[in-house]
């Protein structure tokens, strides 16, 4: 720009000192070849002035093209954040409406299984009334044949026709229900399995909690898998009441099967094929996929999948054990593979004696952890038992305490050691009285009917 302005200046004298030369040679006669050169300087002059132009052009496009290639550089990196920018809208868009998804399936969920407790309510007290009408029914028609009997040409009274009709009008309802509850149970495993679902969506987008709220206590989950309570559309009078009886029908083989223990409702439990016998398995632990940290409620009806991590349930156990006297089995692995067991005598008490538990040990391999000839009443987070000690959460999970803060809580937190530390007392922990402390990787509880058999896999194991 600067040359260019120089030109400009330049070119005005050249062409007046050119005017001013003619106007002077009209005047005056001057010899020819004085004329000749005045020319050609300013010729030069002229020529010069064009060159340094030509040149400040060439720097001026050499620096309007540097000014273009950084305007284009701006303009890709502007590009580039705004498509990072949308990506990172859309991803939120989509994590803003898991939540609501979520949101609305949980109250669904609650929905559901607020509707499936009243019918279970309802069932149990329609079976009730079968059972008694049932009894009326036997013990009229128990007085109706001794009336043939005697009495041949009496003719059926119609109270009783009527009440049969009654009585299998209930069979029918009964059967209905069974079918409905069943319905409502298969809808809510589909719910609690797309709530699973998105909860591992949720989980894989990085969506963490802040650090304010990791550090309140945390509430435990209580949404318990339903697979132990299914129900069966079947004939409840050839169902059997333990494992035991199974295996004495000739289905020698570990697995899920159906029982019904003290009239209770049909229920599934897991039984464990021993050496020659059968047993119920009540609580499974063996990698820490199932929360323990459950609701006094959940450890009542049970939680956790059959086929994996479980508890079966206080009322299921107490249905159980009060047909006859049990035997209550502890298997025990240590994280270097060693297996220990322990065996018991027991009397476990009902809901209003919050699950009263009597041990007296039998025979096992580890020394005993559990007090004996002491009533241990069951406790969780949200039920305390009265006289229970509070202890703090590190120490979770619903068991028989005494006075000591989960030393051998057998659902307490599932804790891998750390390398080159002594284990932690806390999770799950077998305690022994004489001061020994045993770090458990897995746990098994069963329970069989005290018989010959059972004493026999003591002494084989």
């Amino acid at each position: 720009m600067y040359t260019i302005k120089l030109f400009l200046l330049i070119v005005p004298l050249v062409i007046s000192s050119r005017i001013d030369q003619d106007s002077s040679s009209l005047d005056s006669v001057s010899p020819e070849p004085k004329s000749r050169f005045a020319m050609l300087d300013d010729v030069k002059i002229l020529a010069n002035g064009l060159l340094q132009l030509g040149h400040g052009l060439k720097d001026f496009v050499h620096k309007t093209k540097g000014q273009i290639n950084d305007i284009f550089q701006k303009l890709n990196i502007f590009d580039q954040s705004f498509y990072d920018l949308s990506l990172q809208t859309n991803e939120i868009k989509e994590e803003k409406e898991l939540r609501r998804t979520t949101f609305k399936l949980q109250v669904k969920n609650e929905e559901v299984k607020n509707m499936s407790l009243d019918l279970n309510s309802k069932v149990e007290s329609l079976l009730e009334e079968k059972i008694l009408l049932q009894h009326k029914v036997r013990y009229l028609e128990d007085q109706l044949t001794n009336l043939i009997k005697n009495q041949p040409e009496i003719q059926e009274h119609p109270d009783i026709t009527s009440l049969k009709t009654f009585v299998e009008q209930q069979d029918n309802s009964i059967r209905d229900l069974l079918q409905t509850v069943e319905e409502q149970y298969r809808q809510l495993n589909q719910q609690h399995s797309q709530i699973k679902e998105i909860e591992n969506q949720l989980r894989r987008t990085g969506t963490q909690e802040s650090t304010e709220n990791a550090s309140k206590p945390r509430v435990p989950r209580t949404t318990p898998s339903l697979h132990l309570n299914e129900t069966k559309n079947v004939e409840h009078n050839d169902i059997p009441a333990d494992c035991t009886v199974i295996y004495n029908r000739g289905d020698q083989t570990s697995g899920i099967y159906s029982i019904r223990a003290s009239n209770s409702q049909v229920f599934n439990v897991y039984c464990d094929v021993k050496s020659g016998s059968s047993w119920t398995l009540i609580q499974h632990r063996i990698d820490g996929s199932q929360n323990f940290n459950e609701t006094w409620e959940n450890y009542r009806y049970g939680f956790g999948r059959l086929d994996g991590e479980f508890w079966l349930g206080l009322e299921k156990i107490y249905s159980i054990v009060k047909q006859s006297n049990y035997i209550l089995r502890i298997e025990l692995e240590d994280w270097n593979d060693n297996e220990y067991y322990i065996e018991y005598s027991f009397h476990l008490g009902d809901h209003e004696t919050n699950y009263t538990l009597h041990l007296v040990e039998i025979a096992g391999n580890v020394p005993n952890a559990l007090p004996e000839h002491k009533d241990l009443m069951f406790s969780t987070w949200d039920h305390k038992a009265k006289g229970h000690v509070n202890c703090p959460e590190s120490y979770s999970g619903g068991w028989w305490c005494h006075d000591v803060c989960g030393e051998n809580n057998l659902n307490g937190i599932y804790k891998k050691p750390k390398a080159k530390i002594k284990p932690e007392r806390r999770g799950i922990c077998w305690k022994s009285q004489n001061g020994r402390l045993y770090s458990i990787k897995s746990t098994k509880m069963l329970i069989h009917p005290i018989d010959s058999e059972s004493s026999e896999l003591t002494k084989a194991i």
